[in-house]
């Protein structure tokens, strides 16, 4: 699961510098709950963060909640189009059902990327989040520095390197040596964040040393990384199996915990966003949304059991949190009817023209134009314009034989079906004369010989 989600993300265009930004928004975040209330726990500053990320989202989450309203009365003239063209693949239809496609996007005010930019920030946002909780230290100072006694210690012993990375390989760490440096301390602080408790009293064991700064680092990670109980910098899975063979009903509870409430958080907010009054086969769209409301929290369980219950904490967090904001922005559209919206997005979208150097009625006349019946108006007068008519069908008439004038006045008179009978009798002389030169030829070698 590592692999699929964090396989180069953070190293990605744009989501390297969101990551960063946010990674500035946990480290004040974290300051601020130390510094000023002292308390030092993370599970607290993934809530209070995630609370603070989707707050700033919100604008985005209300836009394209608009243009999903908006969508589903759209849908049914746009799949009308997509229908009127089925099949039709030259380029004049693609082109007209392009057309036809645009002016129903303009009529409601609105554009195909109008749905898609909210959607493709809040993406972005959410893959930048990612590493953020997924390497804490990274990012809140005050956490690396609990790490860098014992990471110090650690690169003091020979061969160090090599007993990380083999600790580093294996589950639940899973961070690759072949791309992650182990020579580098920042790398140790990450793989060490992720150390189970039973992980730990193993590099103890590799790493004798390190027993009593060992112990200290873990009292200090243990109050930090737990959460209603349960250490959040470790997976659900582990702590349910380990329960499980030590036959603890409570570490199967707390293991269960974050998972089941993901999964119920994910359920809560599917359903509380907007349905279609009734399903319609012909829109693929309508269909994924409503699988989607059983198939995420089933997801969200697995991602819960899978990832490091900080994550999985964020998770559910999240959930929550874009379910108080659903329901707000369901009250907020309420009070507004379609038409409103509608009427809402053409302001908006003549406002934009306009800033643009073209107003609103100036497009509505020249949509209204039609270039094939634009008559251009001449600077010169009939009786000019007759005489140098006249001439020109003067010289087209006397054309010289063989010239371009001349070849283009018998393709003419070949596309509009006129028997050009003197040229035809000309040939026939021709040919006649050919012969009868043929022949005297023949006659005069005939008396030579």
């Amino acid at each position: 699961m590592y692999g699929i989600l964090a396989a180069g993300i953070y190293d990605w265009p744009i989501i390297k510098q969101i990551s960063w930004l946010l990674g500035k928004v946990m480290n004040v975040i974290y300051n601020v709950m130390d510094g000023g209330l002292g308390i030092q726990n993370i599970g607290v500053c993934i809530i209070i963060f995630t609370i603070v990320t989707y707050t700033l989202m919100f604008p985005l989450t209300i836009k394209q909640q608009k243009w999903s309203r908006l969508q589903s009365v759209m849908s049914p003239e746009i799949q009308k189009i997509a229908k009127k063209y089925a099949g039709k693949k030259d380029q004049a239809s693609m082109m007209k059902q392009q057309e036809e496609t645009n002016a129903v996007y303009e009529k409601y005010g609105t554009s195909m990327s109008s749905g898609c930019l909210p959607m493709f920030a809040s993406t972005a946002i959410l893959f930048g989040l990612y590493p953020v909780i997924q390497f804490i230290p990274n990012h809140v100072q005050r956490v690396k520095d609990v790490y860098m006694p014992v990471v110090e210690k650690i690169m003091s012993i020979d061969g160090f390197q090599k007993i990380m990375e083999g600790f580093g390989s294996e589950s639940p760490i899973l961070m690759n040596p072949k791309s992650y440096d182990y020579s580098q301390a920042d790398t140790l602080v990450n793989v060490l964040y992720k150390f189970p408790d039973s992980t730990w009293n193993a590099l103890v064991d590799k790493m004798p040393s390190l027993e009593s700064m060992a112990n200290s680092t873990t009292e200090t990670i243990g109050h930090m990384n737990s959460f209603l109980g349960i250490n959040i910098g470790e997976t659900p899975m582990t702590m349910l199996m380990e329960s499980i063979r030590n036959f603890t009903i409570g570490g199967i509870i707390l293991a269960v915990i974050i998972p089941v409430m993901a999964g119920l958080t994910q359920f809560i907010s599917a359903k509380l966003m907007p349905q279609q009054p009734q399903a319609d086969t012909d829109n693929p769209m309508a269909n994924s949304m409503k699988t989607m409301i059983y198939t995420m929290p089933l997801f969200s369980v697995f991602i819960g059991f899978s990832l490091p219950a900080g994550l999985g904490l964020y998770w559910a967090a999240s959930a929550a949190v874009r379910s108080v904001q659903q329901i707000a922005i369901n009250r907020y559209l309420n009070k507004k009817s379609t038409e409103e919206l509608i009427a809402e997005n053409q302001k908006k979208a003549a406002k934009k023209r306009e800033k643009k150097g073209t107003s609103a009625k100036e497009i509505n006349q020249m949509a209204a134009t039609s270039t094939r019946r634009v008559e251009r108006k001449s600077n010169i007068s009939e009786e000019e314009r007759q005489r140098l008519l006249d001439r020109a069908s003067e010289l087209n008439r006397n054309a010289k034989k063989g010239s371009l004038a001349d070849m283009a006045n018998m393709v003419s008179r070949y596309n509009t079906g006129q028997v050009d009978e003197p040229a035809a009798n000309e040939s026939d002389s021709s040919n006649d004369s050919s012969e009868n030169r043929s022949s005297g030829k023949r006659k005069n070698k005939e008396k030579k010989q």
